[in-house]
């Protein structure tokens, strides 16, 4: 299930599918791989890293990202919002579902953030970006579930695990612990708890 997927850390997601390389909110990249696709969940620095964005952007790459990114991305950039569907050509479409706080104010849902699910290779994989347990999740179809299990900015390991039983993937990963917020901790109680299959990458 997790052949040509990638996690670098945080929220960063590689998927390697039918000679496309895509990824998200790259950030602190310690490989430079480029990438044909860019995805960019809102602007906070860990998630739209320029400097990141860089290492891994070719002339040809396609940028897509919300509003509030474009004046640092350029003019090029494919706007999207939630409920938004972009079909990107060779096989990869990306949707932008609902990502926003409902107990804290660090992710306003009137900020129109996303997270995507990424379809190609035929698997559709879903990397919530900086989101809690929000209701949207129950409509989300998709094999493999990246979900935020660090606290403070989103939701708690528990949390997360409950959302994951909310969207029943074949596969659920946790991510953004181990650096900002969240251990290594919070990641394998995330594991201990999903009812579904989950892992640790």
């Amino acid at each position: 299930m997790l052949t040509g997927i990638t996690w670098h850390g945080h929220a960063t997601v590689r998927i390697e599918a039918g000679g496309n390389s895509i990824i998200t909110d790259p950030y602190q990249l310690k490989e430079t791989k480029p990438a044909n696709v860019i995805l960019i969940t809102h602007s906070h620095f860990d998630h739209l890293s320029l400097e990141d964005v860089k290492k891994v952007r070719r002339d040809d790459s396609v940028l897509v990202a919300t509003a509030d990114c474009v004046e640092q991305l350029g003019p090029k950039t494919k706007v999207i919002a939630p409920g938004q569907r972009i079909d990107l050509g060779n096989g990869v479409t990306v949707e932008a579902h609902p990502a926003y706080n409902v107990d804290k104010d660090f992710h306003p849902k009137a900020n129109g953030w996303v997270g995507y699910v990424v379809e190609a290779g035929g698997r559709r994989v879903y990397i919530a970006g900086d989101t809690d347990r929000i209701p949207e999740m129950k409509g989300i179809k998709c094999d493999v579930a990246f979900l935020p299990v660090g606290g403070t900015y989103t939701m708690t390991a528990e949390q997360a695990a409950a959302a994951a039983k909310d969207i029943d993937p074949k596969l659920a990963v946790p991510m953004h612990w181990g650096n900002i917020v969240g251990t290594r901790a919070d990641a394998e109680r995330f594991v201990e708890l999903c009812e579904c299959e989950a892992r640790l990458m």
